[in-house]
């Protein structure tokens, strides 16, 4: 990435997953960046998004490390619970496996958000992204179904932009936004592969994603994009 501070410092909460994992090897191999952590729930320390106190650990804990971070990028989510893949009716809803998906795919980053945004930079570019899903998006939904997925991506949309609108007035560089990485060779997409038009590498898509990331400036915050870097509806 060359729109950072150069060296610039990254952090990949979710790197033990596919698209983390990807990000990850990406920005190592970035000669820019001068350091990038990879954090997980099995890592040291460790993220578990349905812990506060561990979110605020991490927190802490970088910013011992250094006290910005000019990328930071959240590659969690879940789209399969306990078993059970999207409902397809609504008839299918289970009230717990939907307050899961919630949990994961949008208290969680919020939770990230709340802790880890004051480490961007103030007075320089500085980028928080989270991974996001198309399936969110309320005007494209012409399908129905995925209630629980769909509808905690939505939320974690709102969240985006929610806090894009805020950083303005602390961090008047921030980029604040919400990621389509596409259909990817992950554990996540595999029982639903078949189905896609196009299924993209995690070394693709996410080298795609961080070229989006690199274009974009504080004028798009709170926005949502895929990774071709076509800005698409909430």
């Amino acid at each position: 990435m060359e729109s950072l501070q150069i060296p610039y410092r990254a952090v990949v909460i979710g790197a033990t997953g596919g698209l983390g994992a990807a990000f990850l090897q990406h920005l190592e191999n970035d000669p820019n960046c001068a350091q990038v952590v990879g954090l997980g729930r099995s890592t040291r320390p460790a993220v578990d998004l349905l812990n506060e106190i561990s979110i605020e650990a991490v927190a802490n804990w970088l910013q011992e490390q250094a006290p910005e971070w000019d990328l930071i990028i959240d590659a969690t989510g879940v789209l399969t619970m306990d078993g059970q893949g999207p409902e397809k009716r609504l008839r299918d809803l289970d009230p717990t496996i939907m307050a899961q998906a919630f949990a994961v795919n949008a208290i969680g980053p919020a939770l990230l958000f709340k802790h880890l945004a004051p480490l961007l930079p103030r007075g320089r570019k500085g980028v928080l992204a989270t991974l996001s899903a198309r399936v969110g998006s309320i005007e494209d939904n012409h399908l129905g179904g995925w209630v629980s997925y769909r509808a905690s991506k939505a939320a974690l949309n709102q969240i985006v932009r929610t806090t894009a609108l805020e950083m303005r007035f602390s961090h008047r560089q921030a980029v604040v936004v919400a990621l389509q990485p596409g259909t990817c060779a992950t554990p996540l997409s595999e029982p639903y592969r078949s189905r896609a038009p196009e299924v993209l590498s995690p070394e693709y898509a996410t080298g795609q994603l961080l070229a989006v990331l690199d274009r974009l400036d504080a004028e798009q915050s709170g926005s949502f994009h895929d990774f071709e870097g076509q800005r698409l509806p909430f």
